[in-house]
């Protein structure tokens, strides 16, 4: 399995298609590369290079002791650091959920590192300057009963308090067993996204990207996700959104064949 030592940690990635263009991928919390299952072997068809990464301690890493540096800071700083490293100039970059918020931020911090950003369903609230209020919290209030109860040795219980935290009441039970098992494999790593440290999104923020930038969502997702793609497309300019048919917060894996036309699509017209 390729990986590429970042400080002091080995950043592990599945790759496919080495003679395409660049397209790094970041999943969201409780997964890993094998999130991306259903885009390596289409979007290398495409005629991209991807690179699905497994954010640090995540599956196959292992997880420290402490876990102090598992912060949005450091995966930024670590995306940043991985795309640097290959040597391929400015990629696309696409995060899915917390891994949404991370390419946010990279795209905020290293500009000159991206082509294109493409941002399925970003996690995180907003601030005041976006429409949020000062008192949502819903991510760190659930994440930390879930965390709370992994920490306590209910794993099952905190991985559903995640589950429908995205997915509402019952979507723990309806996930695929092959979904689960990536979540069982991380559920470690919610100890350490209590103290993450992820600020809200803001306008000034958002406005400073110039990054050409493609928002995904699915057309069955929760209010809460929309509300943040359609505040965040509205401050970037010419951002483009595109509505992934029949899809929930999981898009990339409950309907790949739209959620990859769509990628493609926008990466081609670039």
């Amino acid at each position: 399995m390729p990986s590429l030592h970042i400080d002091g940690t080995g950043v592990h990635y599945a790759g496919a298609g080495a003679g395409g263009q660049p397209l790094v991928m970041v999943h969201g919390t409780l997964g890993d590369q094998r999130s991306f299952a259903a885009q390596m072997e289409p979007l290398a068809a495409a005629d991209f290079h991807v690179m699905a990464l497994s954010i640090r301690h995540c599956w196959p890493g292992n997880w420290p002791t402490e876990g102090g540096d598992f912060r949005i800071d450091t995966h930024v700083a670590d995306v940043a650091a991985f795309i640097s490293a290959l040597g391929k100039g400015s990629v696309a970059l696409l995060g899915h959920s917390c891994g949404g918020h991370i390419a946010v931020r990279v795209a905020e911090r290293h500009p000159d590192l991206l082509r294109a950003l493409i941002l399925a369903e970003s996690g995180g609230e907003l601030d005041e300057s976006l429409g949020g209020k000062p008192s949502a919290a819903g991510n760190v209030n659930a994440f930390t009963k879930a965390s709370d109860l992994i920490a306590a040795g209910d794993e099952e219980g905190g991985l559903k308090v995640v589950a429908e935290h995205t997915g509402g009441p019952g979507a723990w039970e309806r996930r695929p067993e092959d979904r689960k098992a990536i979540s069982r494999a991380n559920a470690r790593t919610m100890l350490g996204q209590r103290d993450e440290q992820r600020r809200p999104y803001s306008r000034a923020t958002a406005a400073a990207i110039r990054t050409p930038t493609l928002f995904l969502h699915g057309a069955n997702t929760w209010p809460k996700f929309m509300t943040n793609v359609e505040a965040l497309a509205g401050a970037i300019s010419g951002s483009k959104v595109v509505v992934i048919p029949n899809a929930t917060h999981g898009l990339p894996y409950e309907c790949p064949i739209d959620f990859n036309a769509a990628v493609v699509g926008f990466l081609k017209a670039l």
